[in-house]
């Protein structure tokens, strides 16, 4: 019994130890930054309805497991910026970033930029392609073009702010002098790097590589003259494990494939520009002394989520819940096409939950979700601050 008590005491003063510890941590934690506001650069990867503006609504089922509809997101709910912007304080457990769901800039029709706007649009590239949307899906609104979109809505909104008489009126703006405070998040490179391997051969994408990663690297120098201080940079997923990209490949030589189902060759392109991207992040950082400029690895999160999808929940990564596929033909997911006489459509799966791919491009916001849990918290930032905090690295 004796034995017994001092055990008991013994766990006792652990737990109060390791209470105490964490208290300590969580009080010496600095405070988070409270962005006022997000503004958000990329492709479909975190457009929230600016190619739906432009082009056309997105159609059904797209939405359908959060939003109840189309919401302009190429997934069945929510992408990772609507995680980001709600996303809780990962140091005071308490705390969220608190803002709403970011309009797309290209919408005009019931948005409010107060905290921030999406300047992202599907299909868009780093540089600039000399083709239209309509011949390969390749959005006109590049990076430099969605940076001169944010120039113009900085004066314009600026403009607005300082002539609106009523206070319902400033409550729809951004507050000017909040530009330098705000957080700008980016997902973009994906399609430089697929329109590449569409166009161009390995050696000549490769050395296309630097000439893309300088186009990105102006667009942060451009923000950050113009005032922008906190960056927050995702880096490019593995494209080869894609299903679309894997779809069509029949007969392929062995190694070919890994041990996932992926295309080797695409990955290790996309690992060579992250490389790139970040040895010219750590570049910027040096030059731009007032920024905080997070690199944040995408690719390793999505690719451990791939190779290890029984133990997290998810069903084959290579299968895709939204569309049909089979019997050599291919109907994409909210499409309809006469087949043989019938009418075939793209309707989403049972179980959208269990899928790591919603359409065969972009992820389900199952897996949308996962990946921002394993990111947002810091631990595959260079450096290692988590959302919250990436205003910290001045």
């Amino acid at each position: 019994m004796a034995t017994y008590s001092r055990i008991l005491l013994l766990t006792i003063l652990l737990i109060s130890t390791s209470i105490q510890t964490s208290a300590e941590k969580w009080s010496n934690a600095p405070p988070p930054c409270n962005f006022p506001a997000i503004y958000n650069f990329g492709d479909s990867n975190s457009d929230t309805g600016g190619m739906s503006a432009a082009f056309g609504p997105i159609p059904p089922p797209y939405g359908q497991d959060f939003f109840h509809g189309p919401a302009g997101r190429e997934s069945d709910g929510r992408l990772i910026i609507d995680f980001i912007v709600k996303i809780s304080c990962f140091s005071c457990a308490a705390e969220y970033l608190g803002l709403p769901y970011l309009s797309a800039y290209l919408d005009s029709l019931g948005t409010n930029f107060r905290h921030g706007a999406n300047f992202a649009a599907g299909g868009s590239t780093i540089r600039r392609q000399n083709e239209t949307i309509y011949e390969n899906g390749i959005s006109p609104f590049s990076l430099d073009i969605q940076v001169t979109n944010f120039d113009q809505f900085k004066s314009r909104t600026s403009e607005l702010y300082h002539r609106a008489k009523k206070p319902f009126d400033k409550s729809q703006l951004p507050r000017p002098r909040e530009f330098s405070r705000a957080l700008y998040t980016f997902d973009i490179g994906q399609n430089d790097i697929l329109d590449g391997f569409r166009k161009l051969t390995m050696p000549q994408l490769k050395a296309a590589l630097p000439d893309i990663v300088e186009h990105f690297a102006s667009s942060i120098i451009h923000l950050y003259e113009k005032g922008a201080r906190n960056f927050w940079i995702h880096n490019t997923g593995p494209l080869g494990c894609l299903p679309a990209a894997t779809l069509y490949i029949t007969n392929p030589k062995p190694g070919f494939f890994d041990n996932y189902g992926c295309i080797k060759s695409h990955n290790s392109m996309v690992i060579e520009f992250n490389k790139q991207l970040k040895s010219r992040i750590d570049k910027l950082r040096k030059q731009l002394r007032r920024a905080s400029i997070i690199y944040v690895d995408v690719y390793s999160a999505k690719y451990h989520l791939i190779s290890n999808t029984k133990y997290y929940g998810f069903t084959d990564p290579l299968k895709i819940c939204c569309g049909r596929h089979e019997n050599n033909f291919d109907v994409w997911c909210g499409q309809t096409m006469i087949i043989n006489g019938s009418e075939i459509i793209g309707v989403s799966c049972s179980s959208p939950a269990s899928y790591i791919s919603w359409d065969g491009v972009h992820y389900s916001q199952a897996a949308n979700q996962w990946v921002a849990n394993h990111i947002l918290n810091g631990s595959l930032s260079d450096p290692l601050f988590d959302v919250t905090h990436a205003c910290l690295n001045h």
